[in-house]
């Protein structure tokens, strides 16, 4: 005789118009103050820092208890500045791996406009202060929201012989050149805030943030907010960037 949970399984019919909730259980506190120049994946950009501040009642120590032997793990968010709109469908999407003028299928990109606004990133936990996860090699917008966090667990979860044609290799870096005075105010921030200003710099405009299919302006000057910081820089030419100020936002 079949059990009461597999009668009741077998009656209930499928809903494909059901909803479900999710509920933050904290939030990111991130270098990142905008969307442009944020690295295109986690860990391309190892400088970059931040933390995760839990909401109760997940801001019990009990809840991270074992993670100190523990070195990277995935965290669950939601692209909080790129919700659908009410009955927005997107099947294809132009992921800027391939340009950003070239469209594919949505599940086959990491783009952000997705389905549902979730993502997925894996960071390295540098620690725990004050009952915040320090991490970094992140890829997150400040003020993220966080749903989920799990381990990762290396023999799961790394696949050496993984295929995916469309980024089969990291992206070819550009080379990030300094003002002489620009250095100086560099190493002000970095001793002001303890944080590697210079180095985040470097891995995340050697990423070339730019839409692949723009080509350099020498005349336009670029910007972006790290920290509490205004980064400008000039493409002198294709690869190579200068960077022409670092100042108080």
């Amino acid at each position: 005789m079949a059990s009461d949970s597999e009668n009741n399984n077998s009656t209930q019919p499928h809903n494909s118009t059901q909803s479900y909730s999710l509920k933050p259980i904290g939030v990111v506190h991130s270098c990142f103050k905008e969307k442009f120049a944020i690295p295109r994946q986690p860990a391309l950009a190892p400088a970059a820092k931040g933390e995760v501040e839990f909401y109760p009642p997940y801001n019990d120590p009990m809840a991270i208890e074992g993670l100190e032997d523990v070195s990277h793990l995935w965290l669950s968010f939601i692209f909080h500045q790129a919700m659908p709109k009410d009955d927005e469908v997107r099947l294809r999407v132009r992921p800027p791996r391939l340009g950003g003028n070239k469209k594919i299928g949505v599940f086959a990109t990491r783009a952000t406009h997705r389905p549902n606004p979730l993502g997925l990133s894996v960071v390295k936990l540098d620690g725990v202060k004050n009952g915040r996860l320090q991490i970094s090699g992140i890829d997150l917008l400040d003020g993220t929201p966080i749903v989920d966090i799990k381990p990762y667990v290396p023999y799961a979860d790394a696949l050496p012989h993984a295929i995916n044609a469309i980024a089969s290799d990291r992206p070819v870096l550009s080379l990030i050149e300094f003002e002489p005075d620009v250095l100086i105010a560099v190493a002000e921030h970095e001793k002001r805030l303890e944080q590697p200003v210079k180095e985040l710099i470097e891995q995340m405009l050697a990423q070339d943030p730019k839409p692949a299919y723009q080509k350099p302006d020498p005349e336009r000057i670029y910007g972006v907010k790290i920290w509490d910081l205004d980064v400008k820089w000039r493409y002198q030419k294709e690869g190579l960037l200068t960077i022409m100020s670092v100042s108080l936002a």
